[in-house]
């Protein structure tokens, strides 16, 4: 085990955790909501640090990161657990678990993950999978090697962190991917058992600290698929910047929303065009076959830049922020 990191102790060896906003309180024994951080004897510890659930080389547009690194590799890790218990988890038996859940895990310290890395000739770690927030140590203490071999960092999270750890954590992050799910709280509370502020503040730190950030909202038929809904999520992330990449993804039956009907196409790219038209510069469809939708056209002039099929890089105009014919300026890093 290891200590945990931001929590503050309290009478009776009650501990209360400060990692992110649900700011659990607990008495001895007990674990938080993300079922990985324990007060044990008044010491709030981490279960999970070093604890691999889950270790994949994916192309990083599979994160999804467009604006970064186009066609690259990205060592992807997770550790059990998560903050959030959304009804839709694709990923619910690593993510909503017990503590025997560690008894499939491998022990790999942040070091060789580095090596690991390097080994395969991979530039970069993307914490992903389940919630990059709960492991926070063993992120943090990754990152920071990674950084020191020139090794680059990206997360693919809820958001759902305060201000504090983000702070430290933005250092050493290079790109991220926030889901932002609604742009209220009684849709957040009753799918996944948090609040739209939070988020929000954490994609506006994100993007202001310089970290090359985009966004995933999945759309799901019944729940926020109708037009007025819609538009209201994209004026609240309108309000931080209309270049942050949004990506919409369809959704798909699974977990305890099994007798929903998957999005239709359709309406992704009929969102999309709506999201355009009310000035975002790259609004992309997800996890459909959308040619269009997963190309990434200069904002201005309309010129293909790059070109995507599913997960596949195909074609790429650009070696720097510029489109090489007009000029404009287009949010990313492109190498």
């Amino acid at each position: 085990m290891f200590e945990a990191k931001y929590y503050e102790k309290l009478e009776n060896k009650k501990v209360r955790c400060t990692l992110c906003p649900h700011y659990c309180t607990l008495k001895e024994g007990q674990t938080g909501i993300c079922r990985v951080r324990k007060n044990i004897n008044g010491i709030l510890y981490s279960l999970s640090y070093q604890n691999i659930i889950a270790m994949h080389i994916d192309p990083i547009e599979k994160k999804p990161l467009y604006h970064f690194s186009p066609g690259a590799r990205t060592l992807s890790i997770a550790t059990p657990g998560c903050n959030f218990h959304c009804l839709n988890c694709q990923n619910h038996t690593i993510s909503q678990i017990d503590e025997s859940i560690f008894d499939f895990t491998r022990k790999i310290p942040p070091e060789e993950v580095v090596k690991i890395a390097i080994s395969e000739n991979i530039k970069h770690i993307t914490f992903t999978y389940t919630e990059p927030t709960i492991f926070f140590e063993y992120m943090l203490d990754t990152a920071k090697i990674a950084k020191k071999e020139g090794l680059y960092c990206s997360i693919v999270s809820n958001g759902y962190i305060t201000k504090e750890p983000l702070k430290e954590l933005i250092p050493f992050i290079d790109a991220a991917n926030i889901d932002f799910k609604f742009h209220e709280d009684s849709l957040y509370r009753k799918i996944a058992g948090g609040k739209a502020k939070p988020v929000l503040e954490t994609i506006k730190t994100l993007y202001h600290s310089g970290v090359i950030t985009e966004v995933t909202t999945l759309i799901i038929p019944e729940v926020n698929d109708n037009d007025e809904y819609f538009l209201e999520t994209a004026k609240s992330l309108l309000q931080i910047s209309n270049e942050i990449p949004w990506h919409l993804s369809a959704f798909y039956p699974t977990y305890k929303m099994i007798d929903y009907q998957s999005t239709r196409p359709e309406t992704l790219v009929k969102f999309r065009k709506l999201a355009i038209d009310l000035g975002f510069k790259f609004v992309y469809t997800g996890n459909i076959l959308d040619l269009e939708g997963s190309t990434t056209y200069c904002p201005k002039c309309g010129e293909a830049l790059i070109k995507r099929h599913y997960f596949n890089l195909t074609f790429s105009e650009l070696k720097e922020n510029k489109c090489p014919k007009c000029g404009e300026f287009i949010y990313g890093k492109f190498q």
